[in-house]
């Protein structure tokens, strides 16, 4: 179903290549629905089930169902239920083979392929083929949610390079200039024992556990010019007993023993992670620099509180590691309902980034529920589109853009990299222990750990 609305034509930089216009498939060799089979199908009522954020306080639930209800007027066919539900590794197979997903739902960039793969989400590359913009995506983005043949079977609707959050109050009553965030390792441990000291709340805090440990040591390590895995044609080998891992360590090991600023908690996942620097206990984390919606929407974080800047980056090849979120179609769905979702992919999450009168009004839908509007975070498509998409809504725009300004203004010019390609929430997975026992075990033996775990890594990763 081709969209009638008004497009923007959205002209990328000169470096970023195009991806290639997505062919259609035909539901009749089970390759998927296309647009002349959903056509025949609009005048069908059809009911789907989209997620939402767990946990969202009731402005923002507000503001999508003011959405929804807008969608349902445009689209008098289709009634949309909203289901509560949010991405965790550690349970995510079991909700897909449980069969408890709504039709429509997120994951990030690192499961893309292998849901393809398995052919566990269902085939919309031939809808998705007549959006207006379906060849305009990063090709770096677009290929998080493609198939081998280049059809894409999830579509990007954000994307991220990670920043290191900081508590500005927190910073302001330890003596610290929340406008002057640290731009080293060395300052960022600095602030963390200073923060530690003066107030007694958390200083630094690092996630462990449900495969965020090993997401952001790896982060870590990407900053300081480490690799997970490398890449030679068809072999990957994973690279995690070197001497970027052992750095990440040893640094985290100093600041949890030697400066006592890292509090007493060491099993953060994301959400208690986010809980906790939203309650003020915690005066740096690191995590998607996208993050501020979900810390004052979901964890009554003060704005005025908040401040992100981009990761010290440090080393020959030091780079900030990237990734994103893919709006999926649950792969039991029927056609119509197939239709129907990826009506509402374009109408929710794209539109809003691509047509003026859209972003409006999901800008003041947003806006009217007191919600925030306007957070910079890592575009789709390149940063000339998007700075063209604030303009639209700049009459909204109700969060403190001068305390992203040390984030905002940095990570264009930060060279970005993809997750490790190869079995990543692996490898994820089989990092979490070591952080954990770096972070709980004074004497924890960083040597043996990394060399275990590069074994474990490389056996997962020959194994598919």
């Amino acid at each position: 179903m081709k969209s009638t609305r008004r497009t923007t034509a959205l002209a990328l930089a000169g470096a970023l290549s195009l991806s290639a216009t997505l062919a259609a498939c035909s539901s009749d060799d089970g390759e998927g629905v296309t647009a002349a089979e959903a056509e025949e199908m609009s005048d069908e009522p059809v009911t789907i089930q989209v997620a939402i954020d767990e946990g969202l306080e009731e402005g923002a639930v507000e503001a999508i169902n003011t959405r929804v209800d807008e969608f349902e007027s445009e689209h008098p066919n289709v009634t949309v239920e909203t289901q509560e539900y949010t991405w965790v590794g550690t349970t995510f197979a079991a909700d897909l083979a449980g069969g408890t997903l709504p039709d429509v739902f997120t994951v990030p960039f690192t499961d893309g392929r292998g849901l393809i793969e398995r052919e566990q989400i269902a085939d919309i590359s031939g809808l998705v083929a007549e959006l207006p913009y379906s060849g305009e995506f990063n090709e770096n983005v677009a290929v998080a949610g493609e198939a081998p043949d280049g059809g894409m079977w999830a579509v990007p609707i954000a994307a991220y390079g990670q920043g290191l959050h900081y508590n500005r109050s927190l910073f302001t009553e330890a003596g610290l200039d929340p406008d002057s965030p640290p731009t080293t390792w060395d300052e960022v441990r600095d602030a963390a024992a200073t923060i530690s000291e003066e107030t007694g709340a958390t200083g630094y805090a690092q996630m462990t556990a449900s495969n965020t440990g090993g997401w952001i040591l790896t982060t870590m390590v990407y900053a300081m010019g480490g690799r997970a895995e490398t890449v030679d044609a068809e072999t990957v080998t994973a690279t995690i007993d070197t001497p970027e891992y052992h750095q990440a360590l040893e640094y985290l090991q100093q600041m949890r023993w030697d400066d006592d600023s890292m509090g007493d908690e060491f099993l953060h996942d994301w959400g208690t992670s986010h809980a906790d620097f939203g309650a003020g206990k915690i005066g740096m984390f690191i995590s998607g620099g996208g993050d501020y919606g979900n810390l004052v929407t979901q964890n009554a974080m003060n704005p005025d509180d908040y401040g992100v800047t981009v990761l010290p980056l440090e080393g020959d090849d030091g780079a900030v590691l990237g990734g994103g979120t893919l709006a999926a179609v649950n792969a039991k769905a029927t056609d119509a309902e197939q239709a129907a979702a990826v009506e509402w992919i374009d109408f929710f999450y794209m539109e809003k980034l691509t047509d003026p009168d859209a972003a409006v009004a999901d800008a003041r839908a947003v806006a009217d529920q007191g919600q925030p509007v306007g957070a910079p975070i890592l575009p789709v498509f390149d940063q000339a589109t998007y700075d063209e998409s604030q303009e639209w809504i700049a009459d909204y725009i109700n969060v403190p853009l001068e305390q992203f300004a040390p984030y905002s203004d940095n990570i264009y010019d930060q060279p970005l990299q993809p997750e490790p390609p190869a079995s990543t929430q692996d490898l994820y997975a089989a990092l979490d222990p070591v952080v954990q026992a770096v972070l709980t075990d004074e004497n924890a033996d960083v040597d043996a750990l990394l060399a275990d775990a590069e074994a474990n890594v490389q056996n997962l990763i020959d194994r598919g």
